[in-house]
């Protein structure tokens, strides 16, 4: 199958099988969303991680607004409000870990955790009108505490205050999802967002990413200079087809042919070094020079692969386009042999070196990167 059918297939599995079981399955009687579901189709009651709540917000807010039929905004308002019951902590910031009774366990601070609420308040605010002023308020205020409390003192924030090191480029990456997300909501402070978006991007290319070798590195010292030993050198193929994915929207909105530039290197590296050639998937660690660091491939790499190409192909022409094209075919294949489970509507996480799949129940938090992938496919491929 070319893109076109393989987006077909997926958004058909998407709108029939995955949102409806994760709808039912996914859902506890207390509102909140279970972290996994066994093979079997049955949730566990594994510890759930703070930043799965808003991103399953997310989806059920974004199918929602897509027009699927199912009781969306039962599960994405239930999810915020468990959101906050569990793990908003009296500081303003979301806590870290609670274990399947709602039992907050870590109430840690973590950049990544607040991204995601961010996220979930833009989604929900363009979706439920009735709540858009409060989303609104909920995001100037996140923001602002982040920024009284957690702001660097040259570009993006702090891991807690004090500060803990490394810093991650990872937690920014999200942020600035948040940030291109809440700049677009009517009734936003799209001046603040577009400021503070705009910092992260420039953060991105002028220190995330390394200027000879165009690598985007993962972890930093407190000046973003890559942090001391292998740790420092870590590169993940999946980052940098999502930093390209984002740099690309951002690059669109500001009209930045850096940024493109900067997107396309992350991209080309990511093809060429970070997808395994006997299995054709996108493996998860290389090392600053490009050697493989961890050969495992996970899901979510596959959705950041799919989700750059198609965005390049939308971008381009003649033979460009038909190479990425060409390229998110692949990603979208290798995306699928993750899909294929006994219960359709769940996923595998990882794979071995070898080809072989780790049993073990489906994450919840791979869905958001899913249902973004596909809906970035749909419209993406509407563009060309």
């Amino acid at each position: 199958m070319d893109i076109f059918s393989q987006s077909r297939v997926l958004s058909r599995w998407l709108t029939d099988k995955a949102l409806p079981l994760w709808r039912v399955k996914g859902v506890d009687a207390a509102g909140g969303f279970v972290e996994t579901i066994d093979m079997a189709g049955e949730p566990t009651r594994a510890n759930r991680r703070s930043r799965v709540q808003p991103r399953q917000v997310y989806c059920f807010a974004e199918a929602g607004r897509r027009g699927w039929s199912g009781d969306w905004r039962g599960a994405a308002e239930g999810g915020l409000a468990y959101f906050d019951r569990v793990f908003k902590q009296p500081d303003g910031f979301y806590g870290a870990l609670a274990d399947a009774d709602g039992n907050l366990l870590d109430p840690s601070f973590d950049l990544y955790n607040q991204a995601f609420a961010l996220l979930a308040f833009a989604y929900l605010a363009e979706v439920i009108p009735a709540r858009k002023a409060e989303m609104i308020e909920r995001s100037n205020a996140l923001r602002l505490y982040l920024e009284a409390n957690v702001k660097h003192p040259f570009a993006g924030f702090e891991e807690g205050n004090p500060s803990r090191l490394p810093l991650g480029s990872n937690p920014h990456m999200h942020l600035f999802e948040a940030c291109l997300a809440s700049e677009a909501v009517d009734g936003f402070d799209q001046v603040a967002w577009g400021n503070l978006a705009d910092e992260i991007a420039h953060l991105a290319m002028d220190h995330f990413i390394d200027a000879e070798t165009g690598v985007l590195r993962e972890f930093f010292d407190h000046d973003w200079a890559p942090f001391a030993g292998d740790k420092g050198r870590i590169v993940e193929p999946g980052h940098l087809f999502e930093w390209a994915w984002l740099l690309l929207r951002w690059a669109e909105r500001r009209g930045s042919a850096e940024a493109i530039v900067k997107a396309r290197r992350l991209f080309d590296l990511g093809e060429a070094h970070g997808v395994c050639a006997n299995r054709d998937v996108a493996i998860m660690t290389l090392f600053d020079d490009l050697s493989v660091a961890d050969p495992i491939a996970r899901l979510w790499p596959q959705t950041e692969w799919l989700k750059a190409a198609v965005r390049f192909a939308a971008l381009t022409g003649g033979a460009e386009r038909e190479r990425y094209l060409g390229s998110a075919g692949r990603a979208a294949k290798a995306l699928q042999t993750f899909l294929d489970t006994p219960v359709a509507g769940l996923w595998r996480d990882k794979q071995s070196a070898e080809g072989a799949f780790v049993d073990e129940p489906a994450p919840a938090s791979s869905f958001y990167h899913i249902l973004c992938a596909i809906y970035e496919a749909e419209d993406c491929l509407a563009r060309l």
